[in-house]
């Protein structure tokens, strides 16, 4: 072989090389982009996933504000409601007696939900619950096995 074939093959893979070399420095970089596009993708999906959780968390304390609100305005309205029944009901006898009764009850019930909302009935419930656990388990499956007959549709024609 002439020493002009070999220095040809040398330059040859001379450039080869250099050709290898910016071939493997474009694909680092395209490596570089492709992550910094994927960490730039996550860190716009965390920020979207962080919105809409508070957005949720907004929505939920609004709904609750309002169902509180809403069981204090029935409180108030049952205690109006004790106030009709004793003026327009009988005040004397039996039928007085009767009438001062479901007053009071109603009215207490009116106190009831005006003082304690939702929040505090559930505390109430949750208390009972603890202090009569078989009662509490017993009355679930009955209302449940009532339910269940209700929504169940009859096999009989």
């Amino acid at each position: 072989m002439s020493t002009t074939a070999k220095t040809q093959g040398n330059q040859a893979k001379e450039q080869a090389g250099q050709a290898v070399d910016k071939l493997k420095d474009a694909a680092s970089h395209a490596g570089e982009a492709v992550s910094s596009a994927a960490s730039a993708a996550g860190q716009k999906a965390g920020e979207v996933a962080s919105a809409i959780g508070q957005k949720a968390s907004e929505v939920a304390s609004s709904v609750g504000h309002k169902a509180e609100d809403a069981t204090a305005a029935v409180g108030s309205g049952m205690q109006n409601l004790a106030g009709q029944v004793r003026e327009s009901g009988p005040r004397e006898g039996m039928l007085g007696t009767a009438t001062r009764t479901v007053a009071d009850s109603i009215e207490g019930t009116g106190k009831y939900l005006e003082d304690k909302n939702l929040s505090g009935m559930m505390d109430d419930v949750t208390g009972l619950i603890k202090r009569n656990p078989v009662p509490a388990v017993l009355l679930a499956l009955g209302i449940g096995f009532l339910v269940g007959r209700v929504l169940t549709p009859s096999s009989r024609s």
